[in-house]
């Protein structure tokens, strides 16, 4: 399916750029043309070339081949004079320096093309106001970035980006490499409020991103990477999700509707909770049996996200008891330490700060419970390597090489990586926070297919994540938080996306639990 542009409607054309690393292509001949005013997605599987594309067009990697144009002229590669393309790229990690303030930020860009330093002060922060607020941004320049909301920041950087085309001659091309992955959905619909409101004047948008639908939300067209060439680009409203997924993975995957294995709603209580109260919980009650999926969700700051680390004592003020390991323990003195003696694991939502060591390897990481579990003198690192080498192809993890560093990792390889160095602990509880937040499809597909695999073990998982599609497609039994109470609880047939989206709305404003289940009208 291939659908573009000619070169005479586009504001800028990408031709035939190749890049290879130590002779293995990673990008073969890709062609791709954004108009003026278009918002253009870009989808694809961590390692189909996307970031490596996004390096090329923000001059950090130098291509072997291909030429880029810009209204018609063509540029030299790498590019260089960004100002004078109008190009401008805000990155995952936002390019914010957290400890200076918003003013300092704001003006890196301009303070680094001059190499000075000087600013009159009251003239540029009444400037940067200006700006700031013109764009829908109301914070004060003063404040540190460090003291933002984060989607105030992501809005910072874009706004810095978009000011920074303005600044040039060109309508220009703002690149948005998955800026929305940490943001709750509040966040996200501002967002795209000023990214529309950018391309209105003119400015074409690449958005890069996982998230199909925010990809069908927020573009026209949308062009798929794989394995470093482009599968297709079609208008986003005339192709399916099926098609999409085909193109992004290279075949038609056997895809889970609704749960992946309805729970027989039978078997032991493995985990427990009672009057589990925190900063943002109000002395909620949890109860998951062997072989069982709970989902736990709600607007972010309802306190759904405190669950799983106030229930492996990750929370140095979370109260109540916690039943694990046939024992009760008072989540006063809990501590992750205790959870996993009581058989509990957990796959934090932040890997890179909390799941894992982005300066060790990939080995290193993935059997790092193993060496744990054992005493120093009873390790055998040949052992422990061939363990890891047995988990990394078991899991899929690319690229398949026991020594690279964790933290060059794709985040769909991170995610695969913690999810094999827990799984195979077989613990009895594995609890979730986000568990394919910032993960391609593809990988969504295979940690869908080690939950299975888990449950079949009889191993309870407990998923907290604002993802309501896919809530509805692993889980038995969903509680929706609001105001840190279990404000619903929802099983069976009533475990549905639209439907956990309204309860999750609708519950904000209710105090009595509401219960669902298989048959029950909603």
């Amino acid at each position: 399916m291939q659908l573009g542009h000619t070169d005479v409607e586009a504001n800028v054309v990408l031709r035939g750029i190749t890049k290879s690393f130590v002779g293995v292509q990673v990008l073969k001949g890709v062609d791709l043309s954004i108009a003026h005013g278009e918002i253009h997605g870009l989808l694809g599987q961590n390692g189909s070339g996307k970031s490596t594309l996004i390096k090329v067009l923000s001059g950090t990697y130098d291509p072997d081949g291909g030429e880029v144009l810009v209204e018609g002229d063509p540029q030299g590669l790498p590019l260089v004079d960004f100002a004078a393309v109008g190009f401008s790229f805000v990155h995952q990690d936002l390019g914010l320096i957290e400890e200076m303030t918003v003013l300092d930020n704001f003006l890196l860009p301009q303070t680094a093309r001059s190499g000075s330093y000087y600013l009159r002060w009251r003239r540029d922060r009444a400037r940067v106001q200006e700006v700031l607020e013109r764009h829908g941004l109301h914070v004060d320049t003063r404040a540190s970035v460090a003291s933002l909301e984060p989607t105030d920041r992501a809005l910072l950087a874009i706004v810095r980006a978009v000011h920074h085309i303005q600044e040039s001659d060109r309508r220009g091309l703002l690149v948005l490499d998955e800026p929305t992955v940490f943001l709750p959905r509040e966040g996200v619909e501002r967002l795209f409020a000023l990214v529309r409101s950018v391309a209105s004047k003119g400015t074409s948008v690449l958005f890069v991103s996982h998230d199909i639908d925010e990809v069908r939300e927020l573009t026209s067209h949308v062009t798929v990477l794989r394995d470093g060439a482009i599968a297709g680009t079609a208008v986003t409203a005339e192709v399916s999700d099926e098609e999409l997924v085909t193109m992004i993975v290279g075949q038609q995957l056997a895809r889970h509707q609704g749960q992946l294995r309805a729970h027989d709603g039978r078997g032991d209580v493995v985990l427990g909770a009672r009057s589990v109260r925190t900063s943002l919980l109000d002395g909620i009650d949890i109860e998951v049996r062997e072989g069982e999926v709970l989902g736990v969700t709600g607007l972010n700051g309802s306190g759904f996200e405190h669950v799983p680390y106030a229930l492996f004592g990750a929370l140095s003020d979370a109260e109540g008891t916690v039943r694990a390991g046939g024992v009760d323990h008072d989540l006063s003195s809990f501590d992750p330490r205790a959870a996993l003696s009581a058989g509990m694991a957990f796959v934090p939502g932040d890997r890179k700060r909390e799941g894992a060591v982005g300066d060790l390897t990939l080995a290193d990481n993935i059997t790092m419970q193993a060496i744990d579990r054992h005493r120093p003198w009873m390790l055998r690192r040949d052992a422990l390597r061939r363990d890891g080498v047995r988990l990394i192809e078991e899991y899929d993890v690319r690229p398949a090489r026991p020594d690279a560093m964790y933290g060059s990792l794709s985040g769909g390889n991170q995610q695969k990586a913690l999810m094999a160095k827990w799984l195979t602990t077989e613990p009895d509880v594995l609890l979730l926070h986000e568990p394919t937040q910032g993960v391609d499809v593809g990988a969504r597909e295979q940690i869908f297919a080690a939950l299975d695999a888990a449950r079949e073990r009889r191993t309870a998982v407990v998923c907290a994540s604002s993802d309501c599609e896919q809530l509805a497609r692993i889980c038995d039994r969903v509680v929706v938080v609001a105001r840190g109470r279990i404000a619903a609880e929802l099983s069976g047939d009533a475990i549905e996306k639209d439907h956990l989206v309204e309860q999750v709305y609708n519950t904000a404003t209710i105090t009595e639990p509401q219960h669902q289940h298989e048959g029950t009208p909603a």
